[in-house]
């Protein structure tokens, strides 16, 4: 089978490897389509995401879609339409459990995290567990359906934030997750969102997308204490300091957008004098299920991605990823078999 492979910075090839074969309640999954994370832009050309150094041959991707190949157990049938949960959780912990996705020992699909590296899923072939796999509803297209994790992500941001119901609503950051966090606060009942960015082209695709307003924060201010709720999705720390400022007193700030594991200049007085609510907002657990559901219901969700590749033509697919001007979801994808 085809996988693409990244031995470290600026080592990405398309390899031949075995086809994996299921073991007692695993599932083979035959690939459709695969996300490109931003995780999986810092693994290609830094060698790293964050901490986690690429120190094996690294499968990228775990936003992903595809058909049954194959379930031993005979559950679900060769040529079902799904898509996967990342997550293999680990040891629970007093006090989150309820919260799988932040036990310690777990992995995740494409990481470098673990050692060994766990494999992602941009390859022909993904063996998983049967857990994993969450069976696509009629109507959903398969490609489709690689955005259910990123939109998971979109939506246990909005988990975090509460009810939305009736509220002023800013997304920080329109790249593919801000896009999908202006969805999911539509979805939860959101009043008005504002969406913000850098640049022209990615506002542009909020707009598309059903952005009440946006603001290009390169040319204009975003107002002050305008927000009763902000999500804030680029981990910029000059924007996460602008999202203290714009929400309202004792409002919520939840940051989604991953920042490096270092120190960052913040400005946090308007944070104490306001007493606003700040919450991190990782991965997620069950927002997967909601997510496709969302994704069913409404196929213009699907205009996020802007891009698909042939996995022969990966490396092209990774360069247009890291433009955010040109691109939104970038998506590689395999044939059907046949």
């Amino acid at each position: 089978m085809r996988a693409a492979i990244i031995e470290g910075k600026d080592q990405l090839d398309v390899v031949e490897l075995p086809v994996p074969v299921p073991g007692k309640g695993q599932v083979r999954v035959r690939v459709s389509a695969v996300g490109i994370c931003g995780s999986d832009l810092h693994y290609h050309f830094e060698g790293a995401n964050g901490e986690y150094v690429v120190r094996e041959p690294l499968i990228p991707g775990h936003e992903l879609s595809g058909w049954v190949d194959e379930d031993p157990s005979g559950q679900l049938q060769a040529g079902d339409p799904v898509t996967v949960h990342p997550a293999r959780f680990g040891t629970p912990v007093d006090g989150i459990e309820d919260a799988a996705h932040l036990w310690p020992g777990g992995s995740y699909l494409g990481s470098a995290a673990t050692t060994p590296h766990t494999q992602g899923g941009m390859s022909e072939y993904l063996v998983v567990e049967r857990g994993m796999i969450r069976p696509l509803p009629a109507g959903l297209a398969v490609v489709d359906a690689a955005l259910a994790e990123p939109l998971g992500v979109a939506l246990h941001g909005a988990t975090r934030a509460g009810d939305l119901t009736g509220r002023r609503v800013l997304v920080s950051g329109a790249g593919p997750i801000g896009l999908l966090a202006l969805v999911a606060a539509k979805a939860r009942g959101a009043a008005h969102v504002t969406v913000s960015d850098v640049l022209a082209g990615p506002l542009a695709r909020a707009t598309e997308l059903g952005a009440d307003a946006v603001v290009q924060v390169s040319a204009e201010k975003l107002p002050v204490e305008a927000f009763d709720v902000v999500l804030e999705c680029s981990g910029a720390a000059v924007a996460i300091s602008a999202a203290v400022a714009a929400v309202r007193r004792r409002g919520i700030l939840v940051q989604v957008g991953m920042v490096p594991n270092e120190a960052r200049p913040i400005n946090l007085a308007p944070f104490i004098s306001k007493e606003v609510t700040m919450l991190g907002s990782f991965r997620f657990f069950e927002e997967i299920d909601e997510a496709i559901e969302l994704l069913a219901a409404d196929s213009g969700i699907a205009r996020i991605i802007t891009h698909r590749f042939p996995i022969d033509q990966v490396r092209e697919a990774f360069a247009v990823a890291r433009n955010s001007e040109r691109s939104g979801k970038v998506v590689v994808t395999f044939p059907p078999a046949g």
